[in-house]
């Protein structure tokens, strides 16, 4: 009889008073990269393109062609070295002109590989229209897919590809990082208690009241005229990012009920609460025997089931940190599932002191 064995992984992450740089948990408005999208063909592929049924990429070759002086009459296309793709890359901020960037190749048809192909020039602009980059190279699937109709063999995803540095910037984003001499710095994860310790850390370090949490996300910094008239800002914002802080974390326990994982905060904490917790152990085995009545002979399967209940166990659980939760849940060897409902239960019943996230 085969078993299956789940293994559920509670991680203990302790909260401690770690202190980080404001550039790794919040960014100044203005410094926005920007979306870009933008369609075009890949060509040169293996008789893995696109079928003759994919209208879209017929309708695009010959618009392509005839862009080049000639006429082909669309029934006499056939795109099977040609795939209608998607091109999407991120500008980021402060981009100049030449300067280049990754692109992400997606099929759109029914193509059955990229392997091999070219991203013929394409535009791409964000989802207003403001076309800001090209992109254009070879694509690179980083694996394969290969083999005849009986017989495949496929490392990796072949319909979807990039191109290092595959776009180039035509178009420079105007950011505007300073508005009526002050700054904007925005947290990642929005907390009150954060913000007003950077407000507090960045008055601390210039020994002026330059820092101002406007709410939970933002914090205003106002420019000092010293720094305007030496032209030192990138200076300033510098002094600011490296500037050390202790961020506010949430209690959180995180689960993910596919793969039996759970992520609890070390500042998750438990009421006092009794868990009755009890199994209910089936077990499905099939046996074949042949019977040879009257010369015939004929088979069959008997199927016998058993169950086992396993005596609730109870256990009275005084925990106050995640460290001592796990340690009393391993105590009764609950398995992942059964961890889950635990912590729902927990929740529901107002025992568990913390955010519950399901993925």
């Amino acid at each position: 009889m085969k078993r299956i064995f789940l293994v559920v992984l509670l991680i203990s992450l302790a909260v401690l008073n770690a202190q980080v740089r404001l550039k790794d948990i919040s960014s100044f408005s203005g410094l926005e990269s920007k979306q870009l999208i933008g369609y075009g063909l890949v060509v040169g592929l293996d008789g893995t393109g696109d079928g003759s049924s994919s209208q879209m990429t017929v309708q695009s070759i010959k618009n392509m062609m005839e862009r080049f002086g000639l006429t082909i009459p669309m029934n006499k296309i056939k795109p099977n070295n040609v795939a209608a793709v998607m091109v999407t890359g991120v500008l980021p901020a402060f981009a100049k002109i030449g300067t280049h960037f990754d692109v992400t190749i997606s099929s759109v048809g029914d193509a059955k590989s990229l392997q091999g192909g070219t991203l013929l020039i394409t535009p791409l602009s964000t989802v207003e229209g403001n076309q800001y980059a090209m992109s254009q190279g070879a694509v690179s699937i980083g694996g394969f897919n290969t083999g005849t109709d009986k017989s495949k063999i496929r490392k990796n995803y072949s319909l979807v590809g990039r191109i290092p540095d595959g776009g180039i910037v035509e178009k420079e984003v105007v950011s505007q990082l300073m508005y009526n001499s002050e700054l904007t710095l925005n947290l990642q994860h929005p907390d009150f208690t954060t913000a007003t310790r950077v407000a507090k850390v960045i008055n601390q370090y210039f020994s002026l009241d330059l820092a101002l949490a406007e709410d939970g996300a933002s914090i205003q910094i106002i420019v000092p005229d010293s720094v305007v008239v030496e032209r030192n800002l990138i200076g300033f914002i510098s002094d600011i990012e490296h500037l050390e802080v202790i961020p506010e974390r949430k209690a959180r326990v995180v689960i993910n009920e596919r793969t039996g994982t759970i992520v609890a905060g070390g500042n998750v904490s438990l009421a006092q609460v009794a868990v009755a917790h009890g199994n209910l152990i089936i077990e499905v085995r099939y046996q074949s025997e042949a019977i040879n009545a009257g010369g015939i002979s004929s088979s069959y399967e008997a199927t016998d089931i058993m169950t086992e209940a396993e005596k609730a166990r109870l256990l009275v659980l005084e925990a106050t940190t995640v460290k001592e939760l796990a340690r009393a849940l391993n105590s009764i060897k609950v398995t992942p599932r059964d961890l889950i409902s635990i912590f729902q239960s927990l929740k529901a019943a107002g025992a568990l002191q913390a955010e519950l996230i399901i993925l």
